[in-house]
């Protein structure tokens, strides 16, 4: 009886420290930093759907706990997030409910201690919320870096298919977005290489004018707006210019009539030119087209990219990828092959750029 009671003021002394050492700090904090389209209409609850939209912290002590929640569309756990501390490697962790409250680290050293958190599933598997951290102290972050890059694309830049690391392709009762990182997708991983912020805007399966699996939407039509998934809440183009705009489109749409996809694609070059005046923009091959559809990719490209310059607009680049990248699920670009990809776009933009 003596031990039961000394344990349990043990436990009781434990946790009132804990409690006194440790605290919550709400999501609309100001030492709180949001990177990607996110929808802050709530800020106690701001929401992201998009792939690779993430959020740091720079914290002291020892412990720091994440409250966040799931949309669970129908019903499900859809959506994982990739988790980086400090120098440490990277890992990867599936939501469990609708709420969740996921310790980031603890028996840390009691210094000071970075979070990068980024959701590594799309648009399509639903929002996560963020509530808020649980830490000793949380601190003013680092700046942001200066330079600013967007990858636009389908599944390929969502980082689709690319992470078997937890559950294999066609492993019972998975799914297609089991393998989904957006985190260590070729534009997140390009963008950490130059030293800059990213967004991805993408969506599995979209194209430029023909999406596939029975897809209503193609995008152009959702380019504009916070949620890809759906042609809902604008997003404020004020929010976010970056320095560099790389468009990985076509594969979905296939080889077209030449003549119609060049027109859709320099229609929405131009588009991206009123909302991104100074950005480069960059128009790339698709890394998993076969040598037919490459060559188709790099006519239509070559096209646009000549008019655009013709027409006064000089600050417009293109790059063809010099393999072809299917080795991870349902034949999408593996974590490895992202590498490459990235390799090969990191090479082109420090020239292009003038960037070190």
């Amino acid at each position: 009886m003596r031990k039961s009671l000394l344990l349990f003021l043990a436990l009781i002394v434990s946790y009132s420290c804990f409690a006194k050492s440790n605290q919550f700090f709400k999501a609309n904090h100001p030492f709180i930093q949001y990177t990607g389209r996110v929808d802050d209409s709530n800020p106690l609850r701001p929401k992201f759907w998009a792939s690779g939209a993430y959020v740091a912290i720079k914290f002291k002590g020892n412990y720091c706990a994440l409250k966040i929640n799931d949309e669970m569309l129908w019903g499900n756990i859809l959506n994982y997030l990739e988790i980086k501390i400090d120098d440490q490697p990277a890992y990867r962790i599936r939501l469990t409910g609708k709420e969740n409250e996921i310790v980031l680290g603890k028996n840390l050293s009691n210094g000071v201690h970075r979070v990068l958190i980024c959701k590594n599933s799309e648009a399509e598997n639903g929002y996560v919320e963020f509530l808020g951290f649980t830490c000793s102290e949380l601190l003013k972050p680092d700046p942001k870096p200066v330079r600013k890059m967007e990858f636009i694309g389908d599944s390929i830049t969502c980082g689709a298919g690319s992470d078997e690391s937890e559950v294999k392709c066609g492993a019972p009762g998975s799914s297609w977005h089991d393998q989904h990182n957006a985190y260590f997708a070729y534009g997140p991983t390009t963008a950490r290489a130059l030293n800059a912020q990213w967004h991805l805007t993408s969506v599995s399966g979209i194209g430029l004018m023909h999406s596939c699996c029975d897809k209503k939407i193609v995008m152009p039509q959702v380019f504009a707006k916070t949620n890809f998934a759906k042609d809902t809440i604008a997003w404020d183009f004020k929010r976010y210019q970056p320095d560099v705009v790389t468009v990985c489109l076509g594969q979905n749409d296939g080889i077209q009539d030449s003549v119609k996809f060049t027109d859709a694609y320099l229609k929405f070059a131009k588009q991206l030119r009123v909302y991104y005046p100074k950005s480069k923009l960059v128009l790339l091959s698709s890394p998993m087209a076969n040598a037919k559809l490459k060559n188709a990719l790099v006519n239509y490209i070559t096209a646009v990219v000549r008019q655009l310059k013709a027409q006064g607009d000089d600050n417009v680049g293109q790059y063809f990828f010099t393999q072809q990248a299917r080795s991870g699920c349902g034949s999408h670009p593996s974590l490895a092959e992202h590498q490459e990809i990235a390799a090969e776009l990191t090479a082109y933009l420090r020239k292009e750029m003038g960037w070190r």
